[in-house]
């Protein structure tokens, strides 16, 4: 395995593993590890794995995988199914539809990094769309059945 294959797998079980708030706590505890990298590459990897930083509790943050499971490394353009099981554990809690808008919320925190996921898949059907803190709106393109959407969107969420 490469030495990024490596630091990336590395991060990976950190983050899953710690409620870590900042790059400088990431960077101390890769180096516990054995992994020596700069607070740059340390970025360009979160940004890779589309981690995001999300309110605990006590008011601190943490970083986040998309899916803290499971997360992938996504290096193919097109789509793509997640491997997810259980609603709720990527931060989605419902999705309902009026007309060509799609209202889904999720846990605080989690809207953009899954409105995020959503945009990258690129899919046709999908105009667009807005994140909010707990709210994601998903506006269809005209003539996309809601059956249609939830099929595009189960792509990547357990719907």
């Amino acid at each position: 395995m490469s030495r990024k294959n490596d630091r990336i797998e590395t991060l990976i079980e950190i983050i899953k593993n710690n409620n870590v708030g900042s790059q400088e706590e990431l960077l101390r505890l890769l180096a516990d590890k054995g992994i020596f990298v700069t607070q740059a590459t340390l970025s360009r990897d979160l940004k890779m794995l589309k981690t995001t930083k999300v309110p605990l509790e006590h008011g601190d943050y943490a970083y986040m995988l998309p899916d803290a499971r499971t997360a992938r490394i996504s290096t193919g353009s097109g789509r793509q199914k997640a491997d997810l099981s259980r609603r709720g554990e990527n931060g989605l809690i419902s999705l309902e539809f009026s007309g060509n808008i799609g209202v889904m919320l999720t846990r605080n925190g989690y809207a953009s990094g899954i409105a995020y996921d959503i945009d990258m898949l690129n899919a046709p059907e999908i105009a667009g769309t807005i994140a909010g803190a707990n709210t994601v709106f998903i506006v269809l393109r005209e003539g996309v059945t809601h059956d249609k959407a939830t099929e595009v969107l189960s792509m990547i969420l357990p719907l």
